[in-house]
């Protein structure tokens, strides 16, 4: 396992700090520290089990409960594509398909360039506008394969530009 540099442990120390005195802060600690680094460390599974006083295994319970935490980095731009069963039956696989084949990205896995991480979904609660993405926090309602194209074309224009 990766060890974390110092300025990360000293972000999760400081989120531990934070709120260590607030009820139930356990998922509020995790929210932070992911906002912070990108994903949950075991280390900061550690740090918070030891500031409020459960176990490491309940708080990766948490975590492994809970699909908007995730324990490995994310590639700078976050694509998110429900396979719940409306999204599916509109046509998702070939949203996963052409995102796969555009970012260089497995399913669940990110880009070997670090830029793109893709995850396949279970229902994001939009089933009215099924098939759903999600790209960098922005929900795509009645997403198609054009829209995929064109917000990750998007992308990677302002990513040769940075």
């Amino acid at each position: 396992m990766e060890r974390l540099n110092q300025d990360s442990l000293k972000t999760i120390d400081e989120i531990v700090e934070r709120h260590r005195e607030e009820p139930g802060p356990v998922i509020v600690m995790l929210h932070d520290v992911q906002d912070s680094l990108g994903y949950v460390p075991f280390e900061a599974m550690e740090k918070i089990a030891d500031a409020t006083g459960t176990s490491v295994a309940d708080v990766y319970g948490v975590v492994c409960f809970y699909a908007q935490f995730t324990t490995s980095p994310k590639g700078k731009h976050v694509i998110n594509i429900c396979l719940g069963t409306a999204c599916y039956v509109k046509g998702a696989q070939a949203l996963i398909d052409e995102a796969m084949s555009l970012t260089g990205a497995e399913i669940n896995k990110t880009s070997e360039d670090g830029i793109f991480s893709l995850d396949a979904t279970r229902c994001l609660g939009a089933c009215g506008l099924a098939p759903v993405c999600i790209i960098d926090g922005k929900v795509f309602g009645n997403c198609t394969k054009d829209t995929i194209t064109e917000e990750i074309s998007k992308i990677k224009a302002a990513e040769k530009m940075a």
